[in-house]
């Protein structure tokens, strides 16, 4: 939990002392006591009163715990926190863990975070043309145009013309290739295109994603070693920057096939010398020793022996009986199940199915039940 709320805060922006993982868990074993945890409260609570409009605040100071608690319980009902470990009982007698002081920072971390995203909506949607100015302030940084203090698109698209006019015929023909698209469209073919790109964005974001995740799994899997696991630490400052940068979302749009140039169209192979050329690491050059032999050939697998043998039906010798003998035989022994001198079936013609069926005295013939 500790590593999500330094990676929460990372992202919020916090600048602080509790980025440092060495000062994190002193500060969340004091708590509230804690001048460096009672910062990152107030620093969170601030940033969502001003972005959320809450009546409720954190404003007390550090030393005075209970009127803390008194505003933080105030400052979670007007949120609707989920946690009953937060909002419920009396509210002296919360926040005494380590636990439940970073449940409290990851979630106020992750309003916080909500609160930007949804900021950030009603931005673009008050102002449609800031993703064009953007886009136009990409080309003139490219063209190597002063910054323009104003956000006129106009002025920077005459900008952008007449810097394109006076350097194209210093130009020479071959840089630029043609155009891949050289057909004027219409309104509808324009929302057709649009409408395909939308559908292509959904499908390669689903597959970003996959790899991500394949990614994720990757790194994590490098972790189960012993030396992986005493550098951690390490580990994670050189992949949690790389990670974040990873978006699944594709930035693919309309501008960019009205721009492609026809050397797009060319189909290179991935193992051609010029693209290797390229892709060259010292990872490519390390060979792998000898390893285990992990079988796996459909070939060399044996059948699995049967469970149990296979039944088969009792065989009658025609004589009657189980296994039936001649006089006095049948059954199990002479008469009985035995032969001894103190069997308890002793004598007799027959045994279990001999001769006369069940014998002449039950179960052994005459001199059942009698003793020698």
């Amino acid at each position: 939990m500790e590593a999500d709320l330094l990676d929460t805060l990372e992202v919020l922006g916090y600048q602080g002392p509790l980025l440092d993982e060495n000062a994190l868990g002193p500060a969340l074993e004091g708590g509230l006591s804690s001048p460096e945890y009672f910062q990152v409260l107030k620093w969170l609570t601030s940033q969502i009163k001003l972005l959320d409009n809450l009546e409720e605040s954190v404003s007390s100071e550090g030393g005075d715990v209970e009127s803390v608690l008194l505003e933080i319980s105030g400052f979670l009902k007007e949120l609707s926190c989920p946690y009953p470990v937060l909002v419920t009982g009396d509210f002296k007698d919360r926040l005494k863990t380590k636990e439940d002081c970073v449940k409290l920072l990851l979630f106020l971390g992750s309003e916080l975070q909500a609160l930007q995203i949804l900021q950030n909506h009603k931005q673009k949607d008050s102002d449609p043309g800031g993703e064009v100015c953007k886009e136009v302030r990409t080309i003139c940084a490219a063209l190597r145009l002063p910054e323009q203090s104003s956000s006129n698109i106009v002025s920077m698209l005459k900008s952008v013309e007449e810097k394109i006019s006076e350097l194209l015929p210093k130009a020479k023909a071959a840089c630029i290739d043609q155009a891949l698209l050289n057909v004027d469209l219409n309104v509808q073919q324009l929302d057709r295109l649009e409408k395909i790109n939308e559908a292509l964005c959904k499908e390669y974001e689903c597959r970003r994603r996959m790899l991500i995740k394949r990614l994720d799994v990757t790194v994590q899997s490098f972790g189960w070693s012993d030396r992986a696991k005493a550098k951690t630490d390490e580990i994670a400052k050189v992949y949690q920057p790389i990670r974040y940068s990873l978006s699944p979302k594709s930035g693919i749009t309309l501008p960019h096939l009205l721009a492609a140039r026809q050397d797009l169209s060319r189909i290179v192979r991935t193992s051609s010398g010029s693209v290797r050329e390229k892709m060259v690491c010292p990872v490519n050059k390390v060979l792998m020793g000898r390893v285990p032999d992990r079988g796996g050939r459909p070939s060399e697998i044996e059948p699995p022996p049967p469970e149990m043998p296979p039944w088969q039906k009792r065989q009658d010798d025609g004589r009657g009986g189980w296994r039936g003998g001649g006089r006095g035989g049948g059954g199990y022994g002479r008469g009985g199940y035995n032969q001894g001198p103190r069997d308890f079936n002793r004598g007799g013609r027959g045994g279990y199915q001999g001769r006369g069926g069940y014998g002449d005295g039950g179960y052994g013939g005459r001199g059942n039940y009698r003793r020698y």
